[in-house]
């Protein structure tokens, strides 16, 4: 169980020394050639642009900060810039950062659940663990790994091998959207548990094999033995019985939404950096101090959650590049000796053993519990991911010249192995679920009419409130089924709200305390919620919250809408008008999420462009007050719209006009298209579709005298545009299909002047500056399947 006595000297010393660290290092990297400022700029900056060329792979972070770190640490004349005292502050940087990752490893742990009847994740957990163990203590000492032949190397390298990084699988697993499926939260509850067991097994085995121990010496040596057991059965009672006394009252004196006192905010500090060096001052390691004292802190709680917060921001922007330049550094190539068959031996078995080691024991118990045998091979495969605290083992390990000259290396390369292939895993498990998903498509086209209609209704903000509150009243249908609308808040994570987030119960759940933030949503709530009340029969209000970067929106409002089962989402504009009328520039932001979206949304998308759709009254109380216009041409995005204006219909305020484009049988366009090419049999089935879909509303709605209609025969898409200014002013509100129109030779070249090109033809020309300054418009894509399947349910089953 190894550690480096330069961890002892960095967490005993006060805070002083501490700081003179830090100090150090930074003059002793300016001060000893350029070499080292430009390695560490290069970690930085190369690991992150790596990242960026890897995420399409879904690799996490670690990935490309391991391949950088030996890259840039095995360049010569970086590694000759080195010199001893900065190789030492080094060091001590390193290891003092691995001080606060352990701490915050434990304290996302429960080391309670231990003494619980053990649960599926945790059967699977150590059985992957034991046979991991025992194909490890059964080979490698056979390979020297060593200089000499060490049992606790051994031990260390077989109980290193059965964990498992827990925190790298699960952000490998949530950032792939399975989290919530029975595989995913399998593996996260097994990674958790084994990563948990090795490291106590770890932290109880260091009071007995450590470098610095003699077991000639047996007297000296059960004199420390005794001396560490009782300093960290000390430390582990107090931080199990009087943390969450002192935790809890620091928690109440500071709730939620309030800022926290300065004061109880450094007793607090202070109070973990004394439970984390209690035992450290009798000889234990540091960083397993750490770990223990994290583990028995309360998790929960405002105090608990700022402190995982901070660490884990710096930890991934500061620390992690520095550390993986250092573990570069250490992890020499020159030291590999290829051409020693040795070498070769120890790397394929130790790979071996670290990526099939698990898979045995998985297959022999899912076969016990039931599971295919597939999905316990890829269990394992996923609880093979190592994670940081692996590579700091493997590069201490050569520190105290335990290894052989190439076994660091051949460890480091064995850990990067383990970290690249579960997001493959999980890739092939979401292929293999689509598969086996029913096929269904969630739009407007085909619903149940006895069925609630869900509504994912965004806002940028307070401004789009009143059109909203119309969107919704024209929208209801009849009180019975009625609607649920979920309005959604889109707004950008920026530094300043990320800042304010604290984390709530529940693994990615976080609540918003920005100010700005909270006092907008609180009144879009109570004016949307107050007209529900006072006219909103019908209407089931529900609140969320979209909050993250422009690049990352999409996916989240997507998971929502998969999550909610919604079957038309309606998305503001990017452009606002302004006092004279006009529409301003737009937002860039959100015009890059409506692109995106239209291309991969769970169901149909709308966008509405407002033109003060929110200035019209009295929508429910004077009968057909509210003029609307449908356009259909044909195309599925068009049979979509004319599914939302029967919805529309049923409104008494609104008056509702039918305008159909219909090709001029007459025109030498019809018999004469230019370049313009169709296929004939998917045109005859696209019209056949069109007919069927009209003549049905036309027999539901029209016929009645509902709704009014017209026809518009037309030759070319310049009498389409002529068509369309036409209708300027007459209605407040006009709905179109955004496109998905196989005969298109009444809108073939409208394209070319296209300012928004996400409205499609239609939309664009009615969203134009040159049209009416009255009249909104409602550009309906239908919801369309991509292959067998379009989206898969978040909560998949697939054991």
């Amino acid at each position: 169980m190894a550690d480096n006595s330069n961890v002892k000297k960095a967490t005993v010393a006060q805070g002083s020394t501490q700081d003179q660290t830090c100090q150090n290092f930074i003059t002793n990297t300016v001060k000893h050639g350029p070499g080292k400022i430009i390695g560490i700029i290069l970690t930085f900056v190369l690991s992150h642009l790596l990242h960026h060329l890897l995420r399409p792979l879904s690799q996490p972070r670690i990935t490309s900060e391991i391949v950088i770190g030996i890259l840039i640490g095995n360049i010569p004349w970086i590694r000759d810039s080195f010199d001893e005292k900065f190789i030492t502050t080094l060091n001590f940087v390193a290891e003092f950062g691995m001080i606060c990752y352990m701490f915050v490893l434990g304290m996302e742990m429960d080391p309670y659940v231990i003494f619980k009847p053990p649960t599926q994740p945790a059967i699977i957990a150590y059985a992957g663990m034991i046979s991991t163990f025992i194909l490890a203590c059964s080979i490698t000492p056979f390979l020297h790994y060593t200089k000499n032949a060490d049992i606790g190397f051994t031990l260390t390298l077989s109980i290193t091998l059965s964990g498992s990084g827990s925190h790298i699988l699960t952000r490998i697993i949530t950032n792939l959207k399975i989290g919530k499926s029975d595989i995913g939260k399998l593996v996260i509850a097994a990674g958790v548990h084994s990563d948990m067991i090795s490291m106590l097994i770890i932290s109880v085995g260091y009071i007995f094999i450590y470098p610095t121990s003699k077991i000639s010496n047996l007297p000296a040596h059960l004199t420390n033995v005794l001396t560490m057991s009782s300093a960290l059965l000390l430390q582990t009672i107090f931080a199990a019985t009087i943390s969450p006394i002192f935790m809890n009252w620091v928690n109440n004196e500071n709730p939620e939404g309030k800022p926290m006192k300065g004061s109880h905010l450094v007793l607090s500090i202070a109070f973990m950096v004394m439970v984390c060096t209690a035992s450290p001052i009798y000889g234990y390691s540091p960083i397993l101090s750490a770990f223990l004292a994290g583990i028995f802190l309360p998790s929960e709680g405002r105090v608990s959650k700022w402190a995982v917060g901070k660490i884990n921001y710096l930890l991934s922007t500061i620390y992690y590049p520095i550390f993986f330049f250092w573990m570069g550094y250490h992890a020499n190539f020159q030291k590999f000796e290829p051409g020693q068959w040795g070498t070769w031996a120890r790397f394929f078995v130790l790979t071996t053993i670290a990526l099939f080691g698990k898979v045995v024991g998985t297959v022999i118990c899912g076969a016990i519990l039931g599971y295919h045998w597939r999905e316990s091979a890829e269990l394992g495969l996923l609880l093979t991911a190592k994670g940081h605290f692996h590579v700091f083992l493997a590069i201490l390990l050569d520190i105290y010249e335990i290894t052989t000259t190439s076994t660091c290396t051949i460890m480091v390369i064995v850990i990067f192995f383990t970290i690249v292939h579960p997001p493959s895993i999980v890739m092939r498990i979401i292929e293999r679920a689509r598969k086996r998903a029913p096929t269904h498509r969630r739009a407007l086209q085909g619903l149940d009419p006895t069925k609630e209609l869900p509504i994912l209704l965004c806002v940028h903000g307070t401004h789009n409130v009143p059109s909203t509150i119309n969107f919704m009243e024209i929208s209801r249908g009849t009180a019975d089924p009625g609607i649920l609308v979920y309005v959604t808040d889109m707004v950008e994570l920026t530094d300043q709200i990320a800042a304010s987030l604290v984390q709530s119960d529940g693994m990615d759940t976080m609540t918003v305390t920005d100010k700005q933030v909270t006092d907008m949503r609180d009144q879009i709530t109570q004016t949307i919620q107050a007209y529900v009340d006072e006219n909103g029969d019908g209407i089931t209000l529900r609140r969320m919250l979209a909050l993250s970067s422009f690049n990352s929106m999409t996916q989240d409002i997507c998971t929502l809408a998969e999550d909610l089962m919604v079957s038309l989402m309606i998305l503001p504009f990017h452009k606002n008008q302004c006092a004279d009328g006009t529409l301003d520039g737009g937002h860039p932001g959100f015009r890059y999420v409506n692109r995106k979206m239209l291309r991969n949304a769970p169901c149909s998308v709308g966008i509405l462009v407002d033109r003060g759709l929110g200035l019209a009254e009295n929508i429910s109380t004077t009968p057909r007050s509210f003029h609307v216009a449908v356009i259909f041409i044909g195309g599925k995005d068009d049979r979509e719209a004319l599914a939302y204006a029967g919805r529309v219909a049923r409104h008494p305020g609104v008056k509702l006009t039918v305008i159909r484009f219909l090709l001029d049988d007459n025109s030498e366009n019809n018999r004469r298209t230019g370049n313009y090419r169709v296929n004939l049999a998917e045109q005859e089935a696209e019209m056949k579709l069109d007919d069927e879909c009209f003549a049905h509303f036309y027999e539901r709605y029209v016929a009645g005298g509902h709704v009014s209609y017209m026809e518009k025969h037309l030759a070319n898409s310049a009498e389409t545009y002529a068509t369309l200014t036409s209708l300027e002013g007459q209605y407040a509100l006009i709905i179109v299909g955004r496109g998905g129109r196989v005969n298109s030779i009444l809108t073939v070249g409208m394209n070319d002047w296209q300012q928004c090109p996400e409205l499609g033809p239609i939309g664009d020309v009615l969203s134009g500056s040159s049209f009416s300054l009255k009249t909104s418009v409602l550009i309906i894509q239908q919801h369309h399947l991509k292959g067998e399947l379009d989206g898969l349910d978040d909560e998949f089953s697939i054991m």
